[in-house]
């Protein structure tokens, strides 16, 4: 990733991982306080029960007249039953708490219940019940919120580096496509340019221009041509005419004349074959169309080969012999910034504005191919057009 592209990951990574953690914080505050009410209020009611359980036994051994025994009682838990004149009357209590009315508090780490069930029988006055078990619980509680808010917080840290990956794959391969493509119009632009250039300077030492030169001068100008009119039509394209029926084997010749030059600097044979056929379609973008099947077939053409074009009862097939298109290729080969190879140059523009101006007209485009024996783009036009 460049640094752009780093900067945008790591903006998104944080801004979700930051967003994550408050939302975690909230979850697991809500979660903590909910258990800890629950938890506080569990262990109010099991020291009322104690107390209950006491004061029930206390007031039925002075009814019967029987020896007092309390209940079994929890070994994290205190009782002491305290007398009418205030003082211990029997057993213990770590903390030590001289009641004067009914409580329920915290004292010295330990939860204090003073309860009055006994009603004075026997000579007690209150039950009290000390515990401790609250503060382990609570501890206990904090430690599971603790882990179980890691153990959340790993967990959308791998989300969100998934995420934050898939995120920026398809910028990562738009990135690539935009430097490809900058380094292949760079490179493609530098071709005609410096046979410009060079052929400039050549006619002006000679004083003149030789047949060879002005042949250069016109394929040079015309691939320039070529790029200006594909990079327009596929970003800045405006139907500027409407579409009317033209003749398709008049416009194909015209383009055909268009690319002779080249062919002739590349020694390729260009044969076209063409049936008058109506189509309603801008002449912009029939040239378009046609340019950019026949610029191809020659761009990829062998020296001494042939292109063959042939425009029968409203089907036009373009034919090379050149290198082909591998078939896992084929599939994409009419995306933008699709090259089928690193061959003959080109920047991957040409065919994507083939399948644009296609589906514009309902027309269907195939091709057949073979990797060194060529390839055959096929147009079907609907029924002419009147």
């Amino acid at each position: 990733m460049n640094e752009l592209e780093k900067r945008s990951f790591y903006s998104f990574l944080g801004l979700y991982l930051v967003s994550s953690f408050l939302f975690i914080l909230l979850a697991a505050f809500w979660y903590y306080t909910s258990q800890k009410f629950s938890i506080e209020t569990n262990e109010h009611y099991r020291l009322e029960h104690i107390a209950d359980r006491i004061g029930t036994a206390v007031i039925m051994a002075h009814m019967h007249g029987t020896p007092l025994q309390l209940p079994h009682i929890p070994t994290d838990t205190a009782v002491a039953l305290i007398g009418m004149d205030g003082n211990l009357h029997s057993g213990s209590m770590p903390v030590k708490v001289i009641p004067s009315d009914p409580l329920y508090s915290e004292e010295s780490g330990y939860m204090v219940l003073v309860s009055d069930a006994p009603k004075e029988h026997l000579g007690i006055r209150y039950v009290v019940v000390e515990s401790d078990a609250l503060f382990g619980m609570l501890a206990q509680l904090r430690q599971v919120v603790f882990f179980m808010s890691l153990a959340i917080l790993v967990l959308v840290f791998a989300v969100a580096w998934t995420l934050s990956k898939l995120f920026m794959r398809p910028i990562h391969q738009r990135f690539v496509q935009t430097e490809r493509f900058v380094n292949d119009i760079t490179h493609e632009l530098n071709t005609p340019i410096t046979a410009l250039s060079l052929t400039s300077e050549q006619a002006m030492k000679q004083g003149g221009c030789s047949p060879k030169m002005l042949r250069n001068l016109s394929a040079s100008t015309r691939q320039l041509y070529d790029i200006y009119r594909a990079l327009t039509y596929l970003n800045f394209h405006r139907k500027s005419e409407p579409p009317a029926p033209i003749d398709l084997a008049a416009a194909l010749q015209k383009i055909a004349d268009y690319y002779r030059p080249l062919c002739e600097t590349k020694r390729i044979d260009l044969v076209v074959k063409a049936e008058a056929f109506l189509f309603a379609i801008t002449d912009a973008e029939a040239q378009l169309l046609f340019g950019n099947l026949i610029g191809n077939a020659i761009k990829y053409s062998p020296p001494h080969s042939r292109v063959s074009v042939m425009l029968k009862e409203g089907c036009l097939e373009v034919k090379d012999k050149g290198i082909g298109i591998a078939p896992e290729q084929q599939e994409r080969i009419f995306d933008a910034f699709t090259r089928a190879t690193e061959q003959g140059g080109g920047f991957g523009v040409g065919l994507s504005v083939v399948k644009r101006i296609c589906d514009n007209y309902g027309i269907t485009v195939t091709l057949e191919s073979a990797e060194g024996k060529g390839t055959l783009f096929r147009l079907s036009f609907s029924s002419p057009s009147v």
